[in-house]
């Protein structure tokens, strides 16, 4: 793995670890709920949608070059 490549594997993983930070989950916790469904887990779920898409972009390197 090139060193740029890792850099944003790295910067990837930090992003992971700060949309599933308590702080930021203990915001859309306790709101309305939309269509039924509770905001945490539409948040959880985009959450992870979108660092396996950059995770994705980032191996197959395509990411920002």
């Amino acid at each position: 793995m090139s060193g740029r490549r890792r850099e944003k594997a790295v910067a990837v993983f930090l992003l992971g670890l700060l949309l599933f930070n308590p702080p930021l989950l203990s915001m859309v916790e306790g709101q309305v709920p939309l269509s039924g469904i509770p905001l945490i887990y539409l948040y959880l779920f985009a959450c992870w949608a979108l660092l396996i898409l950059l995770s994705w972009l980032v191996a197959k390197g395509d990411f920002a070059e």
